[in-house]
């Protein structure tokens, strides 16, 4: 079975953030091999501000490098990805999908079945980029994305399979402008029916960056990624998991950096 390598909220642009990306990728390529029994899932705000095409352009030719190496890497967009991280933009959904996807075509729920695993990317900016709520950080999936994520895991080669959701926006606690709207939709649609949960978002908090939620919604593994390039010394991980171990203590919080 696949090994997962979780990364989030690499904001790339900020500072020396760029470096810090391409240092884990290359430390990863080092360290973790074979190439093709890992998955690296990034879980949004792989730039820090959309506005700049060359902070995209860096983030992709990293991206790219670690696919070189022969990692397969999957991406969902966060707030960061669609604007500057308080103000979103609709232009940047098809921009998103026409740098990291190139096409257009992608809708999510976006599911990627890789062996054993069944991957499903949800894009928590989807409802969050109207005119009278495109401002502060945070995410709604919507009832469309919603049905069409509950009519996926009904599917028989995603029901037969471990399902790992990952997301950008924290859907367990709350934070004032920053939390996850239609969470409790999310937790009707997922409770006790997948094997992981990935997330990010929060990373500037020592109570809740990094935090573990195994459990949470009958889920066994929960976790936030944090930054994993340390974003103005903020908590991160480069988490690596094997579904195939049922005990999540197995799992290793990766320092690649």
């Amino acid at each position: 079975m696949k090994k997962i390598i979780h990364l989030s909220d690499l904001h790339v642009g900020h500072e020396n953030c760029g470096d810090k990306f391409r240092a884990i990728i290359e430390n990863i390529a080092f360290l973790k091999q074979p190439a093709k029994d890992y998955v690296i899932v990034i879980t949004g705000d792989i730039v820090d501000n959309a506005n700049h095409q060359e902070y995209i352009d860096e983030a992709v030719g990293i991206i790219e490098l670690a696919r070189e190496y022969g990692y397969t890497v999957l991406v969902v967009p966060g707030n960061h990805d669609y604007g500057n991280g308080a103000i979103g933009d609709k232009k940047f959904v098809d921009l998103f999908k026409k740098n990291y996807f190139k096409s257009n075509k992608v809708t999510y729920p976006k599911l990627d079945i890789i062996g054993r695993i069944a991957f499903i990317g949800l894009d928590s900016m989807a409802e969050e980029l109207h005119w009278h709520d495109r401002f502060f950080s945070e995410g709604e999936l919507g009832q469309a994305q919603l049905k069409r994520l509950k009519k996926m895991l009904k599917k028989s080669e995603v029901a037969k399979r471990r399902k790992v959701i990952y997301l950008h926006h924290h859907p367990f606690d709350f934070k004032l402008g920053m939390q996850l709207k239609d969470n409790k939709d999310l937790k009707d649609i997922i409770e006790n029916r997948i094997d992981m949960l990935l997330f990010g978002h929060y990373h500037a908090d020592p109570v809740s960056a990094g935090k573990i939620y195994h459990g949470a919604w009958g889920i066994r593994r929960c976790y936030n990624g944090g930054s994993s390039t340390h974003k103005n010394g903020d908590t991160g991980f480069q988490r690596v998991i094997n579904l195939a171990n049922k005990d999540p203590r197995k799992d290793y919080d990766g320092n690649f950096i």
